[in-house]
């Protein structure tokens, strides 16, 4: 008897395999010997007209077997009870596999065929091609399935000519592709969607000898299928070079491995955990060890790649000048220069609390800064070798976080240090001790980081911005000039949020290539040649903004900076944000091409925003509020060095020599923001409101104002008025509602409100408070208050005040008399007009308007329904003619 029989937690290929291995040798049974993939299940469940007859392993008789056909795998393991068979005399054991053969590969005897490609069921219909037989329409698209899934719709790196072949045979013979694209894309069940949060939660990414490589984790109490599934959509939706999933399910931990680059070979590493597959995708089952000890194997399999047998102490530099943490900036440039440092550890006593550069020395002196703590600028977070510490871990450490010095203690010791030179002489040689700076800290530099995103572009823009990108790019080629898209397009790009305000960067004259690109493609251009940037007009509306790349420096703290021509590093380097310096090249022959100076890709994937240099605060000070508002909209954090060196400049107060229009912009950001009033309160935290003025400060009574306020621009938009508004407006009482009328005007003035604005603001600001009073005042006199009467106080006012003063309201009846107002009593008008009041008798003059204010009167409170009713109110008041 012949069985035909696959791996374990089978898939889509194993399917398509058995069914084309069934040709091969009619008559034999079909078994899988355990469980199926959820996608695989799910199929079955809804074409049993497709498949062929399969026969439940446990039925199998094992004693009548004779020959046994294997597909997709290779390992005992994974082959269920067939395993007890294969080393009795006289069985014909045939097995076709894409993967390489191992030491624990099973013996082949008698047939078969081992090769590689991206699928088994690639290897089974290239036999079936060659002997000349015809398949089924279901034949063909059972195998094409399994083609698609092995290789990702054939997009995968491990991809061959032989399956795109092979699909177009398959597709000659009938395979219906309607078919493998709703199985290779279904829909995530409630407990799927729940696993991929988690995951998605706990990803990590780290450099093991420079490839990047993610992992990630979950726990759930019941099984949940196709993980390999939510591995491919954690792929494409982070990009992924290389992923580890481990999740562990009943007694079980489940891992799936993907990987796109060839330093990591995916089966080779499962098979550590009783696993298989091949270079790029592989899987395996783990039974009755925990999660956390999985993961630490994982992690030592990983780190065993790269390991070496260096420590810190065999390259560490000593014994490690320092300096005290009561010196100013002036005395740490002393400590620097007697002693020929780059970089120096700032201690405590005998406890180390940071590193302060030469460099940050320096930019702090430039801005007039000598007097200051060293504390306020020295790095505070920092990595703690101890002499065993492994060379790989110090330089994931120096790699991941852009660090230049790695101080090493024996015990609370400072020992030595280990610097960026340090360890660069150690991999590509060179000795300690060789003349030049103690801790040099930029002397060399780090490796940037670039990769491919091309796929990305595909599936996350239109054809319209990808066209528009290569034709920015194709006029750059024509001029010999790199062209790149930056800033948070990039950002947003990698974070999979819509963000169509596309940057551009030209290395080389920016007005010059978008004149050009103007000409060429029929759109208007504003340029600014003195500080070398361009606005493309597109004949749609559309903007582009274009600049030169270039760098800044400040003559003073707070001050505009001063403009230079300079290299793509630089001008990276001038941005706020690590996670706003994502360079894609649009250039043809490097489309799609990322480029990473300062780790933003890290940052954006541990959700930190991290400042450049220790300065930067210090530069442009606005920038701690742009923290805050990337912070929140993007629910990232701060990282706490940078956080630190915020409440710096708050103790220096640096935010008091920041022009109040600078000040009053980042402000109106923030508050036009989706919901502003996290990043409110934290600014509120971090000592910023009394830049403002100095009364202002988030007490419980304005902090109730302002939650109020969120809630209630809530429901103003689900009324779907469709009248504009501005948001900041109402944001911006509500923060300052603790404040008098006298420091409102106080904090319009600091914030160098336009004139016409601060004093609107002021007015109505006074006019809520009085419209307040007088409800409050009608309101205890008579509970009953009349449309006409909400018509008069609120009239006056404008929409915002009115969001604002229901924000205020301490009740729930002024909220619902505000309502009333907005949603029926606003727009209400009197039936006549003018010219039939004149037909009625009605003489021009005070009376006139007299009248026409009690019609309105009498509609509001109902006391008029119609024409007829209004016709015979205004006959019972007129003045009859002379």
């Amino acid at each position: 008897m012949d069985v035909i029989t696959t791996h374990i937690n089978a898939d889509f290929d194993c399917l398509g395999a058995m069914t084309a291995a069934l040709r091969l040798y009619p008559g034999a049974l079909l078994s899988f010997p355990g469980s199926q993939e959820k996608g695989l299940r799910d199929f079955i469940a809804r074409h049993p007209e497709y498949l062929p007859p399969f026969t439940r392993a446990k039925e199998i008789d094992l004693g009548s077997i004779t020959r046994l056909i294997i597909v997709d795998c290779q390992q005992a393991a994974r082959i269920g009870r067939f395993a007890e068979i294969l080393e009795r005399p006289g069985l014909e054991i045939h097995i076709y596999d894409h993967h390489p053969v191992t030491d624990e590969s099973i013996q082949r005897s008698g047939g078969g065929a081992i090769a590689p490609c991206g699928s088994a069921s690639t290897l089974l219909a290239d036999l079936l091609r060659e002997r000349g037989l015809s398949l089924t329409a279901e034949e063909a698209t059972l195998i094409m399935l399994g083609i698609h899934e092995d290789t990702g719709r054939l997009l995968f790196a491990s991809a061959t000519p032989d399956d795109y072949r092979l699909a177009g045979w398959l597709l000659e013979q009938g395979a219906r592709l309607n078919l493998v694209s709703e199985a290779l894309k279904p829909e995530l069940t409630r407990s799927q969607m729940g696993l991929l949060k988690q995951l998605l939660t706990t990803l990590k990414t780290s450099y093991v000898n420079g490839i990047v490589i993610s992992i990630a984790h979950a726990s759930c109490d019941h099984y949940i299928g196709d993980i390999a599934s939510l591995a491919h959509q954690m792929r494409d939706m982070e990009n992924l070079d290389v992923l580890f999933v481990a999740v562990a399910m009943e007694d079980h931990v489940y891992l799936v491995a993907r990987s796109q680059v060839p330093e990591v070979n995916a089966g080779e590493i499962m098979k550590h955990f009783q696993g298989g597959g091949h270079a790029s995708a592989a899987s395996a089952a783990v039974h009755n060890q925990p999660l956390k000890k999985v993961l630490e194997k994982l992690d030592e399999l990983l780190r065993v790649s790269v390991s070496s047998d260096a420590v810190a102490a065999d390259i560490m530099s000593a014994p490690v000048k320092t300096m005290p943490d009561s010196v100013d900036i002036n005395e740490a440039r002393e400590f620097l220069t007697r002693y020929n440092c780059n970089a120096m550890p700032v201690m405590n006593g005998e406890r180390m609390v940071g590193i302060i550069s030469r460099k940050i020395v320096e930019k702090a002196l430039y801005h007039d800064l000598g007097e200051s703590s060293v504390t306020d600028f020295m790095n505070t977070e920092f990595f703690r070798a101890v002499p065993d510490t492994k060379l790989a871990d110090i330089q994931n450490y120096i790699v991941e976080n852009n660090r230049h010095f790695v101080p090493v203690f024996d015990g609370i010791s400072l020992a030595g240090a280990v610097t960026r030179t340090d360890l660069l002489r150690h991999i590509y040689g060179g000795r300690p001790g060789q003349s030049g700076a103690l801790y040099d800290v930029g002397a060399l530099v780090l490796p940037t980081r670039s990769r491919s995103v091309t796929g990305l572009l595909g599936k996350r823009l239109s054809e319209t911005v990808r066209s528009t990108l290569r034709n920015l790019g194709a006029v750059g080629d024509e001029l010999g000039l790199s062209v790149y898209a930056v800033g948070g397009f990039v950002r947003d790009l990698l974070l999979g949020i819509d963000n169509l305000d596309i940057d551009v960067t030209v290395e080389g004259d920016g007005v010059f290539f978008a004149e050009r690109f103007a000409e060429r493609y029929g759109c208007r251009v504003r340029g600014h040649e003195k500080f070398g940037t361009a606005v493309l007009i597109f004949p749609d509306g559309g903007k582009i903004d274009v600049a030169s790349t270039r760098l800044e420096y400040y003559e003073s703290a707070g001050a505009l900076p001063t403009v230079e021509r300079a290299s793509l590093r630089h001008d990276l380097y001038r941005r706020d944000f690590t996670i706003n310096t994502l360079a894609l090249c649009i250039n043809s022959d490097r489309f799609g091409r990322l480029t990473d100076h300062f780790g933003g890709q890290q940052d954006i994937q541990e959700r930190v925003v991290k400042v450049l240099h220790n300065l930067s605060f210090v530069e442009d000070s606005t920038r701690v509020f742009r923290a805050i508002r990337f912070e929140q909209r993007l629910r990232f954090h701060l990282s706490p060095h940078t956080e630190n060196l915020i409440r710096s400049a708050v103790r220096m107060h640096l935010l008091d020599k920041l022009g109040g229009k600078r000040l009053f912009n980042e402000l109106v950001q923030i508050m036009r923001e989706k919901e502003p009033t996290a990043a409110i309160k934290r600014m509120s935290v971090l000592g910023l409101l009394p830049f403002i003025h100095p009364s202002l400060k988030l007490i419980p009574a304005t902090e109730r104002v302002l939650n109020e306020a969120g809630q209630v621009l809530a429901w103003f938009r689900l009324l779907y008025l469709d009248n504009p508004f501005e948001q900041w407006q109402v944001y911006f009482l509500a923060i300052c509602d603790g404040l008098k009328q006298d420091e409102f005007q106080d904090a319009c003035q600091r914030l160098a409100i336009p004139g016409l604005l601060a004093a609107r603001l002021q007015r109505q600001r006074h006019l809520v408070n009085k419209v307040l009073e007088a409800i409050k005042r009608r309101v205890k006199r008579a509970p009953e208050v009349l449309n006409s009467e909400l018509y008069d106080w609120f009239t006056p006012l404008s929409l915002e005040m009115l969001l604002y003063l229901a924000s205020r309201a301490s009740n729930e009846q002024v909220r619902r008399f505000v309502s009333l107002y907005l949603t029926r009593l606003r727009d209400v008008v009197p039936l006549l007009k003018g010219k039939d009041l004149l037909n009625l008798g009605l003489l021009p003059g005070l009376q006139f308007g007299l009248v026409r204010q009690r019609l309105l009167q009498a509609r509001l409170d109902g006391d008029v329904l119609n024409r007829d009713d209004e016709v015979a109110l205004v006959k019972s008041i007129i003045t009859p003619k002379a």
